[in-house]
């Protein structure tokens, strides 16, 4: 009897999901590993941040999802590293061996090593973030309609760094929220006090898309009423100041940080093979100097003729690398694999409500078409056809009724560790 072929994938974002969807049912064991016990939708994460949709909404378990996979597995384990003389996964609770090594790790925010960024400001690369930011960006307003003699020196602002779709995007849901939900919750406060700012390193918003995207994009910000701060670079974050290179300082308790990306990188590598914190690799997603070591999606840096610095670093590229792959995997032989070729289909962004931009390799357009172009392949992306309805339902109880009942702060309880 013929031994399977055994592949573990680490991580289930994008990339690994798609991968194992690729090699589902398929003649080899397949064996996920990822430290959360569900794959997220990662392009609606700043909606649960704004109390629009639910986290469990864009969540899916892995083993709902392979629940009826006749050769993949799910483990649920943090990966320390790699042992790659004896093909070996190690993690906190086992070790993994394996025939065949997939590295979809994904990125984590990036805060270029400034650790009180990264200790007091808010990421937004998980669901626990996206949450945290719900229940820290309410638990202000609480305080704050307790504190009123505080409701004027502006330590309430939501400061969002970082312009591309992420704060973008972020920056348009909380100016729609305050100016059509925060007044109904709580009537007696002036919101007039309340900015919404975002720091923007440069010139202007959306800088990956076109010159149209990027005009008109910073004109639904202005609409919207949000400051945006051009050029500026965000140096330090005590916990009520937001320090900028230019010697300005925004007063703020509320501090989100979309300004960059890098690698979950994962210990057992010599450095040399990293770029820009990436695992380098051939045009089949090999990682180089290994022959049964792959990575995919946003933790691959793949040089090719039109892409001489590496891919962007968006789901696209992951679930096409992970396709490619997959099928390359499925060959009996690599003198038939395929080299990965990227075809950028184009990018989107929305800023509110009828207010969005769309970049497609054909034609270029926004506002309401756009918007609505945005909501549908968006929703299309969703994995079930319940969270599909789901998220439908929400969305147009927000359009028509402008409003939201999913304003929950929900924090972890905490137990008393004095008993002995």
């Amino acid at each position: 009897m013929e031994t399977r072929e055994k592949i573990i994938i680490i991580g289930g974002g994008f990339a690994g999901l798609q991968l194992a969807k690729t090699l589902n049912n398929k003649n080899k064991k397949v064996i996920v590993l990822d430290r959360v016990n569900h794959h997220m939708f990662q392009p609606l994460f700043y909606q649960v941040a704004c109390g629009r949709i639910e986290p469990s909404n864009i969540s899916f378990p892995f083993r709902k999802i392979f629940q009826r996979s006749r050769n993949t597995q799910f483990r649920l384990t943090e990966v320390k590293e790699i042992d790659t003389v004896n093909n070996k996964v190690i993690t906190d609770e086992a070790e993994f061996s394996y025939d065949k090594l997939v590295i979809a790790t994904g990125c984590k925010t990036n805060f270029f090593g400034n650790k009180d960024l990264e200790g007091r400001a808010f990421g937004m690369k998980n669901t626990q973030e996206a949450i945290g930011i719900r229940n820290h960006v309410l638990m202000t307003f609480e305080k704050l309609i307790l504190e009123k003699s505080r409701s004027d020196d502006g330590n309430w602002n939501i400061v969002i760094v970082g312009s591309g779709p992420t704060g973008v995007e972020l920056a348009g849901a909380f100016a729609e929220m305050k100016k059509e939900i925060l007044p109904r919750d709580y009537p007696y406060m002036n919101f007039n006090h309340l900015q919404i700012i975002l720091v923007s390193s440069t010139e202007k918003p959306l800088a990956v898309m076109s010159t149209e995207a990027q005009n008109k994009s910073e004109e639904y910000l202005k609409d919207l009423g949000v400051t945006f701060l051009s050029q500026e670079y965000v140096t330090d974050y005590d916990g009520d100041k937001v320090y900028m290179k230019s010697g300005k300082t925004i007063p703020s308790n509320n501090v989100i940080w979309a300004a960059g990306v890098t690698g979950n990188v994962v210990d057992g590598f010599p450095q040399e093979i990293l770029v820009k914190n990436r695992y380098t690799t051939d045009r089949y997603n090999k990682i180089k100097g290994y022959e049964n070591i792959f990575a995919i999606g946003d933790i691959a840096y793949m040089e090719t003729p039109k892409y001489p610095h590496g891919h962007p670093q968006v789901a696209n590229v992951a679930i096409n690398q992970a396709k490619n792959l997959g099928k390359n995997l499925l060959k009996k032989n690599r003198a038939d694999w395929e080299e990965f070729e990227y075809i950028d289909k184009g990018s989107l962004a929305t800023i509110g409500k009828h207010r969005a931009v769309v970049d497609l390799p054909f034609i270029k357009f926004q506002g309401f078409l756009a918007w609505y172009f945005w909501m549908f392949l968006h929703l299309m992306l969703i994995l079930s056809v319940r969270n599909k309805l789901a998220v439908f339902f929400n969305w147009m109880w927000s359009y028509f009724n402008k409003d939201s009942s999913l304003r929950l702060i929900i924090s972890p309880n905490k137990k008393n560790e004095t008993l002995q």
